[in-house]
């Protein structure tokens, strides 16, 4: 993996060396509230009763936000509670590893990093502890910081109700309500000395729909994973910035279906070649390549501001050794990234561009689990693909670029037979429509799609989802890894397992790194 200058932000549990971060955090946070931050002491007994509740984000290894959590038995508080009664007057002696709720006692954000959307990503992973514990549901008192404004005319059921209705924003009731909470009954003289919300506070819950028998831990594995693609239409751009505010307006839509992954076409990024079209089409792909290092670094940053995995379609980069090569990036959401070379460039790219090929055959590690990223061409040698299932990868992302239907014809039979015998999901994107003035780049055909396995548990086309042919449009669907695991061992035909390995063997030759 490569190394950078780049933001790395990862959300896990608190440690008591957090402390001084997480009150320098505290401090900023309720500076304007006139409320006091938690002791060190407190934060000690918290760890100590329940070091799984208490979570916190790191940006470059410094926490910036925090959420801390007790477990309850419900029932013993009902309704009608106080803040310092949910948390014992700070003993947390009410905490209960028996209890059926997960109550959320603190969160907050440093003001400098609010714009990163980080509470988003505590309450994902307060919803994933709910979850993973089997807990009923999460509880909370939430303040009403912005209801002081509107005390004197307006109760506080109206308020909510306004708020509700986006007639009114509240900074933290309406973020609650994004995060899919709702408000159960106004609680009085809830916090002392909240002056903001005049001691009122919203009864928040959220109902952990999947409450059984086994409790878990935080991070299980992820067994349903949500990918959004992006079917690209091929249009002139002036500039590297317009171009990245079409591509921030996909991952902005993506995003809030909550996705995982989004895919980019291969050279989605062409329409920057079009002042070098003077230039023979070998010097006009090197210019383009100037785009490749800004490309990246933008879309590592959209990945972390809309917590989402980007796989950047395709683009040329020029090795130090002058080689040209095809690069895809991995941009994870938590601010690191990996690449992929196209290990086999086309006729064309080799005769118009002196385009080489790639050395590395790897499966990346994500949040999501393992995954392995093929350019075009790549997906109709079956050996690779072989590789990377080996190397435990569930899905394929496949960014590509044809021309024509027998072009795309042999990239998406190819893939569809990928997916059926690798037992793994595969995901193809191409870009649509016509460029001029762009040498080799004229015409575009492309229908991206989703293919799956082939057995009972999976569309009999083998087709997830597909999208209308020659059209700019976004896919998003969920796949399945418990799907597979039970495929893998009890399928009506189990291509991984029943290959012959005493027979026949396919093995990746190592060779000298070709990252840059």
């Amino acid at each position: 993996m490569d190394s950078g200058a780049q933001d790395i932000i990862e959300l896990r549990h608190l440690e008591i060396e957090d402390y001084v971060d997480l009150r320098n955090s505290m401090d900023k946070a309720y500076e304007q509230t006139g409320l006091g931050s938690w002791k060190e002491t407190d934060i000690r007994r918290l760890l100590r009763i329940f070091p799984e509740g208490q979570l916190c984000i790191t940006l470059n290894g410094k926490v910036v936000a925090s959420a801390l959590s007790l477990i309850i038995q419900y029932d013993r508080f009902g309704d009608n509670h106080t803040y310092d009664q949910i948390h014992g007057n700070e003993t947390f002696d009410t905490h209960d590893p028996e209890g059926d709720v997960l109550y959320g006692i603190d969160v907050f954000v440093h003001p400098e990093y609010r714009g990163m959307r980080l509470g988003r990503r505590l309450y994902e992973g307060r919803k994933e502890l709910c979850e993973n514990m089997n807990l009923r549901a999460i509880m909370a008192g939430g303040r009403i910081p912005n209801y002081k404004n509107y005390a004197d005319h307006m109760s506080p059921r109206v308020y909510i109700e306004k708020v509700q209705g986006k007639e009114i924003h509240d900074p933290t009731l309406s973020f609650q309500l994004a995060n899919g909470f709702h408000v159960k009954k106004v609680l009085k003289n809830y916090l002392e000395g909240d002056v903001e919300s005049c001691e009122f506070a919203t009864l928040l819950e959220w109902n952990n729909i999947y409450y059984q028998s086994d409790p878990k831990v935080l991070n299980m594995e992820r067994t349903e994973v949500r990918v959004g693609l992006v079917q690209w239409q091929m249009r002139p751009f002036e500039s590297l910035e317009k171009l990245m505010e079409q591509a921030e307006y996909f991952i902005d839509a993506v995003s809030d279906y909550k996705a995982d992954f989004v895919l980019f076409p291969e050279f989605f990024n062409a329409p920057l070649m079009s002042p070098h079209n003077h230039l023979p089409e070998a010097k006009a792909i090197r210019a383009l390549a100037r785009f490749t290092e800004p490309l990246r670094e933008r879309f590592l940053e959209l990945a972390v501001a809309y917590n989402v995995n980007v796989i950047t379609g395709s683009m040329p980069e020029v090795a130090d050794d002058g080689r040209l090569l095809n690069v895809s990036f991995l941009c994870r959401r938590d601010g690191t990234f990996d690449r992929f070379h196209k290990i086999h460039p086309t006729p064309s790219e080799v005769e118009a561009w002196g385009m080489a090929g790639g050395d590395r055959i790897e499966a990346f590690d994500t949040d999501c689990g393992k995954i392995g990223i093929l350019v075009c061409y790549d997906v109709e040698f079956p050996e690779v693909c072989r590789i990377l299932a080996d190397q435990g990868m569930n899905i394929l992302f496949v960014p590509f670029l044809t021309d024509t239907q027998n072009g795309y014809m042999r990239v998406r039979h190819c893939a569809q037979a990928r997916a059926i015998e690798n037992e793994c999901y595969v995901v193809i994107a191409g870009a649509v429509g016509n460029l001029p003035n762009v040498n080799n780049m004229d015409i575009q055909y492309a229908q991206s799609a989703i293919f799956t396995p082939s057995d009972f548990s999976f569309p009999t086309n083998t087709i997830k989802t597909e999208a209308t042919p020659n059209t700019e449009m976004v896919l998003i669907a969920d796949v399945n890894f418990d799907l597979l695991k039970e495929l893998h061992a009890r399928g009506s035909v189990r291509n991984k397992q029943d290959r012959r390995n005493d027979l026949y063997r396919i093995v990746a030759q190592k060779k000298a790194d070709d990252r840059l």
